[in-house]
Protein backbone atom coordinates (compact mmCIF):
# COMPACT_ATOMS: atom_id res chain seq x y z
CA UNK A 1 0.00 0.00 0.00
CA UNK A 2 1.40 3.39 -0.99
CA UNK A 3 1.62 6.08 1.65
CA UNK A 4 0.79 9.72 0.99
CA UNK A 5 1.37 12.68 3.30
CA UNK A 6 -1.08 15.52 2.70
CA UNK A 7 0.19 18.78 4.19
CA UNK A 8 -2.64 21.20 4.80
CA UNK A 9 -4.77 18.08 4.85
CA UNK A 10 -7.14 19.06 7.64
CA UNK A 11 -9.24 21.54 5.64
CA UNK A 12 -10.59 22.57 2.25
CA UNK A 13 -8.82 21.03 -0.76
CA UNK A 14 -6.23 19.31 1.42
CA UNK A 15 -8.96 17.47 3.29
CA UNK A 16 -10.64 16.55 0.00
CA UNK A 17 -7.37 15.05 -1.24
CA UNK A 18 -6.89 13.14 2.03
CA UNK A 19 -10.42 11.73 1.88
CA UNK A 20 -10.08 10.63 -1.74
CA UNK A 21 -6.66 9.08 -1.19
CA UNK A 22 -8.00 7.07 1.73
CA UNK A 23 -10.99 5.96 -0.35
CA UNK A 24 -8.64 4.93 -3.16
CA UNK A 25 -6.66 2.66 -0.87
CA UNK A 26 -3.66 4.82 0.00
CA UNK A 27 -2.26 4.89 3.51
CA UNK A 28 -2.85 8.53 4.39
CA UNK A 29 -0.97 10.76 6.81
CA UNK A 30 -2.79 14.02 7.46
CA UNK A 31 -0.30 16.81 8.11
CA UNK A 32 -1.47 20.16 9.47
CA UNK A 33 -0.42 22.99 11.74
CA UNK A 34 -3.53 22.29 13.84
CA UNK A 35 -2.80 18.78 15.09
CA UNK A 36 -6.22 18.40 16.70
CA UNK A 37 -7.94 19.08 13.37
CA UNK A 38 -5.59 16.66 11.61
CA UNK A 39 -6.32 13.97 14.19
CA UNK A 40 -10.08 14.50 13.85
CA UNK A 41 -9.97 13.97 10.08
CA UNK A 42 -7.54 11.08 10.44
CA UNK A 43 -9.95 9.36 12.83
CA UNK A 44 -12.78 9.89 10.35
CA UNK A 45 -11.00 8.38 7.33
CA UNK A 46 -8.81 5.76 8.99
CA UNK A 47 -5.55 7.66 8.63
CA UNK A 48 -2.82 8.92 10.94
CA UNK A 49 -1.93 12.51 11.77
CA UNK A 50 1.24 14.50 12.20
CA UNK A 51 1.89 18.16 12.91
CA UNK A 52 3.45 19.96 9.95
CA UNK A 53 3.63 23.76 9.96
CA UNK A 54 5.10 25.20 6.78
CA UNK A 55 6.25 28.21 8.80
CA UNK A 56 8.23 26.01 11.23
CA UNK A 57 11.05 23.86 9.86
CA UNK A 58 11.34 21.88 13.10
CA UNK A 59 7.91 20.33 12.49
CA UNK A 60 9.05 19.08 9.09
CA UNK A 61 12.14 17.49 10.59
CA UNK A 62 10.00 15.86 13.29
CA UNK A 63 7.55 14.52 10.71
CA UNK A 64 10.40 13.04 8.68
CA UNK A 65 11.73 11.36 11.83
CA UNK A 66 8.33 9.68 12.29
CA UNK A 67 8.23 8.50 8.68
CA UNK A 68 11.66 6.93 8.34
CA UNK A 69 10.13 3.71 7.02
CA UNK A 70 9.31 5.65 3.85
CA UNK A 71 6.55 7.49 2.03
CA UNK A 72 5.53 7.44 -1.60
CA UNK A 73 3.96 10.86 -2.10
CA UNK A 74 3.72 14.31 -0.53
CA UNK A 75 0.95 16.74 -1.41
CA UNK A 76 1.32 20.24 0.01
CA UNK A 77 -1.63 22.64 -0.19
CA UNK A 78 -0.66 25.33 2.31
CA UNK A 79 -1.08 29.05 1.75
CA UNK A 80 -0.95 32.30 3.71
CA UNK A 81 -2.72 34.96 1.61
CA UNK A 82 -1.66 38.61 1.85
CA UNK A 83 -4.06 40.31 -0.57
CA UNK A 84 -3.02 43.95 -0.53
CA UNK A 85 -1.66 46.56 -2.92
CA UNK A 86 2.09 47.20 -2.99
CA UNK A 87 1.79 50.34 -0.84
CA UNK A 88 0.19 48.27 1.94
CA UNK A 89 2.65 45.38 2.05
CA UNK A 90 3.55 44.08 5.49
CA UNK A 91 7.00 42.48 5.70
CA UNK A 92 6.08 39.65 8.06
CA UNK A 93 2.92 38.70 6.16
CA UNK A 94 4.87 38.86 2.90
CA UNK A 95 7.46 36.45 4.26
CA UNK A 96 4.70 34.16 5.58
CA UNK A 97 3.07 34.06 2.15
CA UNK A 98 6.32 33.10 0.42
CA UNK A 99 7.10 30.58 3.13
CA UNK A 100 3.76 28.80 2.74
CA UNK A 101 4.01 28.51 -1.04
CA UNK A 102 7.73 28.41 -1.83
CA UNK A 103 10.16 28.30 1.10
CA UNK A 104 8.14 25.82 3.15
CA UNK A 105 7.77 23.30 0.32
CA UNK A 106 11.51 23.58 -0.38
CA UNK A 107 12.19 22.71 3.25
CA UNK A 108 9.67 19.87 3.00
CA UNK A 109 11.80 18.54 0.15
CA UNK A 110 14.90 18.94 2.31
CA UNK A 111 13.53 16.88 5.19
CA UNK A 112 11.10 14.47 3.51
CA UNK A 113 13.02 13.96 0.28
CA UNK A 114 15.34 11.44 1.98
CA UNK A 115 12.38 9.27 3.05
CA UNK A 116 10.56 9.48 -0.31
CA UNK A 117 10.79 6.26 -2.28
CA UNK A 118 12.50 6.62 -5.71
CA UNK A 119 9.24 6.07 -7.63
CA UNK A 120 7.45 8.63 -5.46
CA UNK A 121 6.30 12.17 -6.06
CA UNK A 122 5.60 15.59 -4.65
CA UNK A 123 2.56 17.61 -5.71
CA UNK A 124 2.66 21.35 -5.04
CA UNK A 125 -0.26 23.77 -5.17
CA UNK A 126 -0.19 26.92 -7.28
CA UNK A 127 -3.23 28.96 -8.43
CA UNK A 128 -4.67 30.70 -11.46
CA UNK A 129 -3.95 34.17 -10.07
CA UNK A 130 -0.28 33.52 -10.87
CA UNK A 131 -1.25 34.02 -14.53
CA UNK A 132 -3.92 36.70 -14.06
CA UNK A 133 -2.30 39.90 -12.69
CA UNK A 134 -4.56 42.41 -11.01
CA UNK A 135 -4.67 45.03 -8.25
CA UNK A 136 -4.48 43.47 -4.81
CA UNK A 137 -3.22 40.09 -6.02
CA UNK A 138 0.47 40.99 -6.14
CA UNK A 139 1.67 38.62 -3.43
CA UNK A 140 -0.69 35.78 -4.30
CA UNK A 141 0.18 36.15 -7.98
CA UNK A 142 3.94 36.11 -7.52
CA UNK A 143 3.96 33.26 -5.00
CA UNK A 144 1.68 31.10 -7.12
CA UNK A 145 3.68 31.87 -10.25
CA UNK A 146 6.85 30.90 -8.43
CA UNK A 147 5.42 27.46 -7.71
CA UNK A 148 5.60 26.60 -11.42
CA UNK A 149 9.36 27.21 -11.40
CA UNK A 150 9.71 25.44 -8.06
CA UNK A 151 8.13 22.29 -9.56
CA UNK A 152 10.58 22.35 -12.48
CA UNK A 153 13.68 22.88 -10.41
CA UNK A 154 12.74 20.48 -7.60
CA UNK A 155 11.98 17.83 -10.23
CA UNK A 156 15.53 18.15 -11.52
CA UNK A 157 17.02 18.26 -8.04
CA UNK A 158 15.12 15.28 -6.60
CA UNK A 159 15.01 13.03 -9.69
CA UNK A 160 13.92 10.27 -10.04
CA UNK A 161 11.31 11.47 -7.53
CA UNK A 162 8.72 13.33 -9.58
CA UNK A 163 7.61 16.86 -8.70
CA UNK A 164 4.57 18.55 -10.24
CA UNK A 165 2.11 21.29 -9.40
CA UNK A 166 -1.64 21.75 -9.67
CA UNK A 167 -2.94 25.25 -10.37
CA UNK A 168 -6.65 25.55 -9.51
CA UNK A 169 -9.01 28.33 -10.42
CA UNK A 170 -11.85 29.40 -8.12
CA UNK A 171 -13.14 26.17 -6.62
CA UNK A 172 -16.06 25.54 -4.30
CA UNK A 173 -13.91 23.73 -1.76
CA UNK A 174 -15.46 25.16 1.40
CA UNK A 175 -12.83 27.89 1.66
CA UNK A 176 -15.33 30.49 0.40
CA UNK A 177 -18.09 29.61 2.87
CA UNK A 178 -16.82 32.45 5.07
CA UNK A 179 -18.27 34.91 2.54
CA UNK A 180 -21.81 33.91 3.43
CA UNK A 181 -24.27 35.18 0.83
CA UNK A 182 -21.37 36.66 -1.14
CA UNK A 183 -20.11 33.18 -2.03
CA UNK A 184 -22.73 32.65 -4.74
CA UNK A 185 -21.74 35.89 -6.46
CA UNK A 186 -18.07 34.98 -6.39
CA UNK A 187 -18.70 31.58 -7.90
CA UNK A 188 -20.99 33.07 -10.55
CA UNK A 189 -18.36 35.61 -11.60
CA UNK A 190 -15.76 32.88 -11.68
CA UNK A 191 -17.93 30.72 -13.94
CA UNK A 192 -18.37 33.64 -16.34
CA UNK A 193 -14.60 34.06 -16.52
CA UNK A 194 -13.91 30.51 -17.75
CA UNK A 195 -14.15 28.90 -21.16
CA UNK A 196 -16.28 26.03 -19.86
CA UNK A 197 -18.95 28.20 -18.25
CA UNK A 198 -18.80 26.93 -14.69
CA UNK A 199 -16.80 27.30 -11.51
CA UNK A 200 -14.61 24.53 -10.20
CA UNK A 201 -15.59 21.81 -7.77
CA UNK A 202 -13.24 20.19 -5.27
CA UNK A 203 -13.39 16.93 -7.21
CA UNK A 204 -11.98 18.66 -10.31
CA UNK A 205 -8.79 19.45 -8.42
CA UNK A 206 -8.64 16.19 -6.51
CA UNK A 207 -8.94 14.25 -9.79
CA UNK A 208 -5.84 16.06 -11.08
CA UNK A 209 -3.87 15.41 -7.90
CA UNK A 210 -4.71 11.72 -7.90
CA UNK A 211 -3.75 11.42 -11.56
CA UNK A 212 -0.38 13.01 -10.85
CA UNK A 213 0.32 10.52 -8.08
CA UNK A 214 0.04 7.75 -10.67
CA UNK A 215 1.51 9.56 -13.69
CA UNK A 216 4.94 7.98 -13.62
CA UNK A 217 6.15 9.70 -16.81
CA UNK A 218 5.19 13.25 -15.79
CA UNK A 219 7.58 15.47 -13.85
CA UNK A 220 8.33 19.18 -13.63
CA UNK A 221 4.88 20.14 -14.92
CA UNK A 222 2.08 22.44 -13.78
CA UNK A 223 -1.44 21.17 -14.46
CA UNK A 224 -3.98 23.98 -14.80
CA UNK A 225 -7.42 23.12 -13.46
CA UNK A 226 -9.34 26.35 -14.04
CA UNK A 227 -11.66 25.83 -16.99
CA UNK A 228 -9.46 27.83 -19.34
CA UNK A 229 -9.67 31.01 -17.24
CA UNK A 230 -6.11 31.94 -18.22
CA UNK A 231 -7.20 32.09 -21.84
CA UNK A 232 -10.36 34.15 -21.38
CA UNK A 233 -9.65 37.68 -22.64
CA UNK A 234 -13.00 39.29 -21.85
Amino acid sequence: MERVLVIGGARALGAAVARRAAADGYEVVVGARDLAAAEALAHEIGATAVRVDLQDETTMAAAAARLTDGIDHVVTTGSAPHDVRAAELDHDQLVAAFTAKVIGPMLVAKHLGPVLRPNGSIVLFSGVVGWRPGPGSLVKGVTNGAVEHLARHLAADLAPVRVNAVSPGVVDSGAWDRLGEGKAGLLSRSAAGTLVGRHGEADDVVDAVMWLLRAGFVSGETIHVEGGARHRTA
